[in-house]
């Protein structure tokens, strides 16, 4: 007789589970999700060490606010192990059943500091791992500035060329609506101005590689980005995938 996978233990508790869900669709500070839940923080911090424990939930520094720690979900590893989980009880239970890629047109916008690596980087992966999905996909910051070379380089080195891309201020597209707004950076997820329909905010806690700029390491981190964008953005697409075929019903 097995033991059930730990991974499906840990989801089977009611708040760890409502804690998976929130962070499956944005990360969050630890007192958000405390008070998004409407329980006490101390109780929050304990099952949220579960989940880090368990390598499906990882910590980071906020880069606007060093107090605050962003929360992220390992959607990759909680797929790996929810799917092993599923295959110890039948091979089944491993197949894939995925909504059809999404064909209702969708605005999607990314916003950062300065609109010059992150958000830029995000904006051309998206639009490429689209394909036949009808998306508009558009980036701007706050401080807008000029694409980063960094950037260039390491989309280059994916086979995609922004070159032609230009950082915008997010002012310009204040009276245009989207139904996702993801913010690739601290700062600007915590002064994110409100956009006409107010879609649900979605936030990626990115460290800049720009922090990197000028440094040896300087390629390796903008790769490193482009690898966690290009990750996250899988992972968008079958939501987005998701959402569209929740409203035919």
């Amino acid at each position: 007789m097995t033991n059930a996978p730990a991974v499906l233990k840990l989801l089977a508790h009611d708040l760890r589970w409502e804690m998976v869900a929130a962070l499956a669709r944005s990360d969050h500070r630890v007192q958000e999700l405390a008070d998004r839940l409407g329980k006490p923080m101390n109780l929050v911090s304990y099952h949220l060490r579960q989940l880090r424990q368990a390598g499906i939930v990882h910590e980071q520094r906020s880069s606007a606010d060093g107090r605050d720690l962003y929360c992220t979900l390992d959607v990759t590893m909680l797929a790996q192990r929810y799917r092993a989980g599923g295959a110890a009880l039948h091979p089944a239970l491993t197949d894939d059943d995925r909504p059809a890629p999404r064909t209702t047109p969708a605005r999607v916008l990314f916003l950062c500091t300065r609109n010059s690596a992150r958000s830029q980087m995000a904006e051309a992966l998206l639009r490429a791992a689209a394909g036949p999905r009808p998306l508009t996909v558009l980036s701007a910051g706050d401080q807008p500035a000029t694409v980063h070379p960094a950037a260039i380089t390491a989309l280059d080195a994916l086979g995609l060329d922004i070159r032609h891309q230009t950082s915008k201020h997010l002012d310009s597209l204040r009276d245009q609506a989207f139904d996702y707004i993801i913010t690739v950076c601290d700062q600007v997820r915590e002064q994110c101005p409100v956009f006409p329909g107010a879609p649900e905010p979605i936030h990626w806690s990115i460290p800049d590689p720009v922090a990197a700029a000028g440094t040896p390491t300087e390629r390796a981190v903008f790769a490193a980005t482009a690898q966690q964008l290009t990750a996250r953005i899988a992972h968008f697409l079958l939501r987005l995938d998701q959402d569209a075929a929740a409203c035919l019903y």
